[in-house]
């Protein structure tokens, strides 16, 4: 596996034990499933890319941590309850054992074909997907 960026080791130090166990579990699924994402840490928190548009990330929020994956209604799943007004979708979890590897796994698969395009979202008003869903 590639070496970690970083940026997003020293993300995943600053955080309290409860939650680095949560992250450091994320971290190791996401890098393992999405070897060639551009990555680093992001509006402050650690976020993959295909093709400069965020595809996944992970935050630490007041009681919990959250997985947000920017296109993640798309994928009609189980487990991600939709967050926004866009198509983001999300899973919170308070504890490793929560995080169901299988589903994360396949998740992580639909967010490498099921991509909305965010980097011209003005300009294109958020209709015109990247790749999947349409194109």
């Amino acid at each position: 596996m590639r070496s970690v960026p970083d940026d997003i080791l020293g993300y995943q130090a600053r955080l309290d034990d409860e939650s680095r166990a949560v992250c450091d579990v994320l971290l190791r699924v996401i890098e393992g499933e999405l070897p060639d994402a551009d990555r680093k840490v992001w509006h402050a928190h650690p976020v993959w890319f295909f093709e400069g548009n965020p595809v996944v990330g992970y935050d630490r929020l007041k009681a919990s941590v959250r997985l947000l994956f920017w296109s993640g209604r798309a994928f009609d799943e189980p487990g991600l309850t939709p967050e926004g007004s866009f198509q983001a979708a999300e899973a919170r979890y308070t504890d490793p054992g929560q995080i169901d590897s299988a589903a994360l796994r396949r998740w992580l698969g639909k967010a490498r074909e099921l991509q909305w395009n965010y980097r011209d979202i003005r300009r294109n008003r958020g209709l015109v997907p990247l790749r999947g869903v349409g194109a």
